[in-house]
């Protein structure tokens, strides 16, 4: 493998003394960007909220699990998957997110760990499962507004208005992290709260004895949907590690959110799916996306379905930004360490955000919008796979690498039993990407082989002097090893 261009097999002192440096550097930008402007750091409640829309955004979405598999498995598995899944991967963010706290978060990871080859192949796993995922929050959001305004099921009306919604929304995380962090939080709790007086509805209604249901007879399971509905619902805990130049003492700050976060995140979804599998008489093929609002309107009336329905446009609205900005900052974090072109950097001269890496991330993402919501979550789930696989490896890469560097949050495990807690999650991974089906295979592999002729493209670039690159990411010599 490749060293790293910051830093090389050099002894635990200097590691550490360019660490620092580097962390200084990301305070230095957290302050002026690429101009003198300050801008506000995030602070813990809106960094909680936009954890919370990374990963969940609501129940919303959760409703095909029971569809695929019946209650008693989805169930089970909004219990269990956190334990095999969600924590693992909270726990590496927390200390790798507080250990090399700049923009570009699981870029700057695999860059330490590996080289410029898999941090760069990594930036691009992630960057197009994150905006092909952002392509899914408008179709979703169109699929709960078509119940009310059926126009908007098919054909024109339905491309304008995800269209329109996409470039709206947009330019509203242009407006600045600190407005979308504080959006969010709002958008959260409202967006939630119909889910909090539908559980409390169901609860005269509830028979707990419909939870153990497997399913009505005659309908078969669906394991790729109910697999891919679960791991889509759960992950993306590492995306906002993205945005860690721009949080407010992110060695303290990050553990919490994530904590918080996660406790909000397991209640949200169990909670309103115990309630409604468990006071509805179960119809397995109604189970799809939007029938959370059906069952509010048959639980408790008119009133609150369409409340519901005004809560998942707003939860995919948070959905949306959390996503943005998460794609935005990491394209912004590779441009600061030379992986892509310094003009992804560029933050606006008004709102200190990058503007040119929201412009790029909403291009493509309208560009994936034609595919149906299943073949989008299929796909983001494959290239995430491949992403959570090399992370893993890069966790445990740098717990040897460098076993004396200060980690402001470490996870309290010794190296076998990290090895254990990587090992489990990525058995899941391996079977999520097993399962998928041909045009994933094929939009997996090519955006994979796109990923590779742009990291020898952006090399070929920068030694002809064809694009203008950052120095952060060009290879120190000797010289600046020296204490």
């Amino acid at each position: 493998m490749e060293d790293s261009p910051l830093y090389s097999s050099t002894p635990s002192s200097q590691q550490q003394h360019l660490l620092n440096h580097h962390r200084e550097e990301s305070e230095t930008e957290q302050q002026h960007g690429s101009n003198t402007k300050q801008h506000k750091k995030l602070a813990l409640l809106p960094l909680v909220f936009l954890i919370y829309f990374e990963v969940a955004g609501g129940p919303y979405g959760e409703e095909a699990a029971v569809g695929a598999a019946g209650p008693l498995i989805a169930i089970l598995g909004f219990v269990i998957f956190p334990f095999i899944w969600s924590i693992p991967e909270a726990l590496l963010t927390a200390e790798l997110a507080t250990t090399f706290p700049g923009n570009g978060g699981f870029v700057i990871w695999a860059n330490e760990a590996f080289g410029p080859f898999w941090g760069s192949l990594m930036g691009f796993w992630k960057f197009f499962s994150g905006v092909i995922n952002l392509a899914s929050y408008p179709v979703l959001c169109i699929d709960y507004l078509k119940l009310v305004i059926p126009i908007l099921s098919s054909g024109f009306p339905r491309f304008v208005s995800i269209s329109l919604s996409t470039c709206v929304l947009s330019f509203l995380n242009y407006s600045g992290l600190a407005i979308v962090g504080y959006t969010a939080v709002v958008l959260g709790v409202v967006s939630l709260l119909p889910f909090v007086l539908l559980s409390l509805f169901s609860l005269p209604k509830i028979d707990p004895s419909k939870w153990l249901s497997f399913g009505q007879e005659g309908v078969e399971k669906d394991w790729t949907l109910y697999f891919n509905t679960i791991f889509w619902n759960l992950n993306f805990w590492d995306s906002a590690s993205t945005l860690a130049g721009e949080v407010e003492e992110p060695h303290k700050t990050f553990p919490k959110a994530l904590l918080s976060a996660g406790l909000l995140t397991c209640l949200g979804y169990i909670i309103p799916l115990l309630a409604t599998t468990g006071a509805m008489p179960l119809d397995q093929q109604s189970w799809v996306g939007g029938y959370f609002a059906h069952v509010a309107g048959v639980i408790a009336g008119n009133w609150l379905k369409i409340w519901m329905e005004i809560g998942a446009v707003l939860s995919i609205i948070g959905l949306f930004e959390a996503q943005l900005s998460s794609a935005a900052y990491q394209l912004l974090g590779m441009a600061d360490l030379g992986f892509i072109p310094r003009i992804f950097g560029e933050r606006s001269k008004w709102f200190n955000t990058p503007w040119m890496a929201i412009l790029i991330s909403t291009v493509v993402a309208l560009g994936m919008s034609f595919l149906t919501f299943t073949e989008i979550i299929s796909t983001v789930n494959f290239l995430y796979s491949l992403g959570m696989l090399l992370e893993f490896a890069a966790f445990l890469r740098l717990r040897r690498k460098f076993p004396a560097l200060k980690r402001p949050f470490q996870v309290p495990l010794g190296f076998f039993g990290l090895i254990i807690m990587c090992l489990v999650p990525s058995i899941l991974l391996v079977y999520v990407m097993t399962v998928a089906s041909k045009i994933v295979y094929v939009a997996s592999a090519f955006l994979t082989f796109l990923g590779i002729a742009l990291y020898y493209f952006m090399n070929l670039s920068k030694s002809r002097k064809w694009l203008e690159f950052s120095r952060v990411g060009d290879k120190l010599g000797e010289d600046d090893y020296v204490l």
